[in-house]
């Protein structure tokens, strides 16, 4: 199921911050009460192999979003005390050490069971019923959801995937564009160049301009 024109589902999970305190996180009121865009990354599991270079981006980029009104969090089906060990792991060792934004602990997975992202199918056991089959951990979904708790972005990668994330800036800038302007972003739009009315006459004159 896409969510995107939607809102982002009204759940509240458990999360971490970077000093090991446990707290919950509702995405679709913390948007709207903070009037902020949100940056919500999924990741599969904490101590693998693509997952700490996507959230060492993320930190890098942070001040970026910050910039922009967004707010930046992770997510997995890890626990807490996971994520805090990894957040206590060093950088050369495969740690997160040093990142400070939230990451979501969905350790029951009711909001990526609702998102869709799970990696599992379900299937029947003659003598057990219905069992699970897969990782049943989240794919690398992105949701970028604004302050009305919208969702104007969702994408998912396959785990080898990892994402380039000034992609995901690009968006955020191209939206608030839109939202500030009315304007319509065309294709490869980056901040500062031209947009388009959307109408006959914008686009004619936008592709006789470019």
């Amino acid at each position: 199921m896409s969510f995107t024109g939607k809102n982002f589902p009204n759940i509240t999970v458990d999360a971490i911050d970077y000093l090991g305190d446990y707290i919950s996180i509702n995405i679709f009121e913390k948007a709207q009460k903070e009037n902020k865009k949100v940056m919500l990354f999924w990741y599969p599991k904490d101590f693998t192999f693509v997952c700490p270079t996507e959230l060492h981006a993320f930190q890098e980029a942070l001040p970026e979003f910050e910039k922009r009104n967004t707010i930046v969090i992770g997510a997995s089906c890890d626990s807490n005390e996971v994520h805090f060990a990894w957040l206590n792991t060093a950088k050369d060792n495969g740690g997160i050490e040093g990142v400070t934004y939230p990451i979501i602990a969905d350790t029951n997975r009711n909001l990526s069971s609702v998102l869709g992202i799970l990696e599992m199918k379900e299937v029947e056991h003659p003598e057990y019923g219905t069992l699970v089959e897969g990782s049943a951990v989240s794919y690398r979904a992105t949701y970028l959801i604004d302050e009305t708790g919208k969702v104007f972005h969702e994408s998912v990668n396959d785990m080898p995937l990892g994402r380039n994330v000034k992609e995901y800036i690009r968006l955020v800038d191209a939206y608030a564009h839109v939202q500030n302007h009315g304007e319509v972003c065309p294709a490869n739009w980056e901040e500062g160049k031209d947009a388009m009315n959307a109408t006959r006459e914008g686009v004619a004159s936008y592709l006789s301009a470019n």
